[in-house]
């Protein structure tokens, strides 16, 4: 058991390192990525357009409209009329959340190609800010890695055991309603098959049978 949940934790972390994709907008279309992250995680993004003539400047009607938003329509990032940016944000609901891209409508229909970058987690922190010449080792900043990612980890138990709890509490709670329920159709049954024996009883007597 304890070996498939650390099994299970380390697939969740690779999951969450990085999400590296390139998306087709087309022109007039709203076009959705979804992450189902974790309360209390980072989570940051990049993205650009990919511009379809190198070298000249992106065509007005290959800007791209961004959104950040929670599965509850809380918005954490929102630009418009934009070739690239960035967002980051520490998460305060479990649940889905969407990154969504859109184009102007234009005629013809084009697709326009986003290069997106999404971490969550362990990797949504930026090393490179530690980095700083002379004063931090490559050592050192190993350490601090693998630090992070045992802290993480650590969260993930913790919450893997909460779920557990709250499962079995559930689990009890059902068993407990489905006996009193089985009671109830038990005592209900015995209570109609009483009434049948008293009624053919009466109808006996009264016919004389017996």
């Amino acid at each position: 058991m304890k070996a498939r949940l650390v099994f299970i934790l380390i697939l969740s972390f690779l999951s969450t390192i990085t999400k590296s994709i390139r998306i087709n907008v087309e022109s007039g279309v709203t076009k959705c990525i979804t992450e189902d992250l974790r309360i209390k995680s980072m989570t940051v993004g990049e993205y650009a357009v990919v511009n379809p003539n190198e070298g000249q400047p992106l065509p007005e009607h290959h800007r791209i409209y961004v959104g950040v938003f929670a599965e509850n329509q809380r918005q954490f990032h929102d630009a418009r009329g934009v070739e690239s940016g960035q967002f980051g944000f520490e998460v305060v609901e479990d649940g889905k959340h969407f990154a969504c891209f859109a184009t102007i409508k234009h005629e013809p229909a084009v697709n326009t190609s986003v290069d997106l970058n999404w971490r969550s987690g362990v990797s949504a922190k930026s090393w490179s800010r530690l980095i700083k010449k002379g004063s931090v080792e490559a050592m050192e900043l190993e350490l601090k890695k693998m630090e992070d990612t045992i802290n993480w980890i650590h969260e993930e138990m913790l919450y893997l055991r909460e779920r557990e709890q709250q499962m079995v509490k559930q689990n009890m709670n059902t068993n407990s309603i489905m006996g009193w329920s089985g009671l109830f159709s038990l005592l209900l049954c015995l209570s109609v098959a009483g009434l049948q024996l008293w009624h053919l009883k009466s109808f006996f007597e009264k016919k004389k049978i017996i």
